[in-house]
């Protein structure tokens, strides 16, 4: 394991960071890209979000869902479901010292699984796509997984 200090001089943490930070900011966006929809759809859940449209009756119609933007939510909330998990498990998994070729391919798979997923809800790309895309981060999690397990459990 290496020690706290030494951990920006190690490449795979390194690696690890850079593209934690990408998927993170890619989930980050999905919060503007939920704004931008319940604003051009007019589209809000909370009656203090409507103020701007009126008061009273005249401001509750826009106290509503929208497919778009629920679909938009459903995105992001399955970003909230695998980049967690790939944040604590890969953070593990490169503190285990792991080859860097290994790493990379597995932060760069993860990563380009994660954005092919947003583009696949949001335009929507027929299915299997974003199915398939879904399950290819999912192993990359799992694999880092057991990777991390048979390193500490001797598995």
């Amino acid at each position: 394991m290496a020690k706290s200090t030494q951990l920006i001089d190690n490449e795979v943490f390194r690696a690890y960071a850079t593209y934690a930070a990408i998927v993170l900011v890619k989930m980050m966006l999905m919060s503007l890209v939920t704004a931008y929809f319940r604003i051009t759809r007019k589209a809000f859940a909370n009656p203090e979000d409507t103020a701007s449209f009126g008061k009273g009756d005249s401001a509750k119609k826009f106290l509503r869902t929208d497919a778009d933007v629920e679909r938009v939510r459903r995105g992001h909330l399955n970003d909230l479901e695998n980049i967690v998990p790939f944040f604590g498990i890969g953070l593990l998994y490169a503190l285990c010292g792991p080859d860097l070729s290994t790493a990379l391919l597995h932060f760069r798979i993860f990563a380009g699984a994660r954005i092919f997923h947003t583009f696949a809800y949001l335009i929507p790309l027929p299915q299997p796509s974003r199915g398939l895309s879904w399950a290819v981060g999912y192993a990359v999690t799992i694999s880092m997984a057991y990777k991390v397990l048979s390193k500490a459990l001797y598995l």
